[in-house]
């Protein structure tokens, strides 16, 4: 939870001041899980050593990216490249990738704030102790327009792998043989602290070549926003004398694809529609209708229906074209605002459209602030992707003391990136397309 305006700020300047002191080595046990790379400056396209982030996971699967760090947006992770065993040399999957704003409206309409752009969501990067990354490497950040300039430098970017249980099982009818594998990620994050909140922005890197993007919100509840406002605030505490605020989050992401090197991504939508069944069929018939999105969309997630973005020059080695899948998490749509009220949009690349919402001063006079005013008719030939998913916190008692991480993301998932399960285990390799059993 936010504070109100005035403490929020006081709350924020504190905070800039615990960043800075942790940076400056105030505390033994925020240091990093192993050496630190060299602080440098913002990173060049094809980034440096202590911009890489390049990892082979057990089952074969390498990630490779660069990774920045944005005075607003925090983290930002460019050129994203998948390279699964059997693949001669990397898949590029996108250009960049990072959150573009987290929208926090009160429900008794009293404040509204935008965390990114104007609420310090970047300067609020804190420490991360080496029991909080582990197995992997903490690299030091150099946090822009820090609020201590002197002490720039923190401990708050984690790279390391997880297990995720099952990738694949299956055996045969006579269960001679089990094929299994358990799944690996390559997991990047960081925490901000705002106001009360801390965010914890993470990307998985699924070995299988799914990106799983999410924000958890954690923290505390604000001392503040007991005064139910909303008049359906949840008591908190003994008895029914202090009502939490209820509030939402409203998290968007902007991925700019680049599917093989290449920025002129199509965008598919597919739609399917089941109709009872017909005399003499044992079932409902569905029938699914593709649809080329080749101008700027507002769009909304339904049953049955979903997006691609397609690669516009690679294919895999059964000839089919590379896509990526779009994976909605789950959503509560904030109906108060005309940029929440949809849940993926597709604009045209255009150089200052950075945040969904209030969006920094660079654009032309007239071109309008947030995402909804971008989508205005222009043809699609470098398509940026703005992916919104809402969640309506209404306070529990069990949000004390720390509050749980409560999270809210989607994904992208291959489609046709591989010619088989990039996991296929080799004696299983020969079963491609319509295959019959060996004698």
């Amino acid at each position: 939870m936010h504070t109100n305006r005035v403490s929020r700020a006081r709350k924020r300047a504190a905070v800039g001041v615990t960043v800075a002191a942790l940076a400056a080595g105030a505390t033994a046990g925020a240091g990093p899980a192993v050496a630190q790379p060299r602080t440098a400056p913002a990173a060049a396209a094809d980034c440096s050593a202590a911009y890489k982030i390049e990892q082979k996971l057990s089952s074969g699967t390498t990630w490779r990216m660069c990774w920045r760090y944005d005075s607003k947006a925090g983290l930002v992770l460019d050129n994203v490249s998948y390279q699964p065993k059997g693949e001669a040399k990397p898949i590029k999957v996108l250009n960049s990738a990072r959150l573009a704003q987290i929208d926090v409206p009160y429900d008794d309409g009293s404040v509204e704030y935008d965390d990114l752009t104007g609420f310090g969501f970047a300067q609020g990067l804190v420490n991360l102790a080496p029991g909080e990354c582990p197995g992997g490497t903490i690299k030091t950040v150099k946090v822009p327009d820090s609020w201590d300039p002197q002490h720039p430098n923190v401990n708050g970017l984690c790279t390391t792998t997880r297990s995720r249980g099952h990738a694949y099982r299956m055996q045969g009818d006579t269960a001679n043989k089990v094929f299994q594998a358990q799944g690996k990620d390559l997991l990047v994050y960081t925490v901000n602290q705002v106001g009360w909140y801390e965010y914890m922005t993470e990307w998985r890197f699924q070995d299988d070549g799914t990106v799983n993007m999410n924000v958890g919100a954690t923290g505390s509840l604000s001392f503040d926003d007991y005064d139910a406002g909303d008049g359906r605030g949840w008591p908190i505490g003994k008895g029914a004398k202090a009502y939490a605020t209820s509030h939402s989050h409203n998290v968007f992401w902007r991925l700019d694809f680049g599917l093989d090197g290449s920025s002129r991504t199509k965008v598919e939508q597919y739609d399917s529609a089941v109709k009872a069944p017909a005399r003499g069929q044992e079932a409902p018939t569905a029938r699914t209708t593709r649809t080329n999105v080749t101008k700027e969309l507002a769009g909304d997630a339904k049953p049955y229906r979903w997006w691609r973005m397609v690669s516009a020059t690679g294919k895999n080695k059964d000839g089919h074209a590379r896509s990526y899948e779009i994976v909605p998490g789950p959503t509560t749509k904030y109906p108060g605002r005309s940029f929440t009220q949809h849940d993926v949009y597709f604009t045209e690349y255009n150089k200052c459209e950075q945040f969904a919402t209030n969006n920094p001063g660079n654009c032309p006079a007239g071109a309008g602030r947030s995402v909804d005013k971008w989508v205005n008719g222009q043809t699609l030939t470098h398509p940026i992707v703005w992916m919104n998913v809402g969640f309506h916190h209404i306070a529990r008692d069990e949000d004390q003391q720390p509050m749980p991480v409560h999270w809210q993301g989607f994904s992208i998932a291959p489609r046709d990136v591989t010619a088989m399960n990039p996991l296929t285990p080799d004696e299983l390799a020969w079963q491609n397309g319509h295959w019959r059993p060996r004698t």
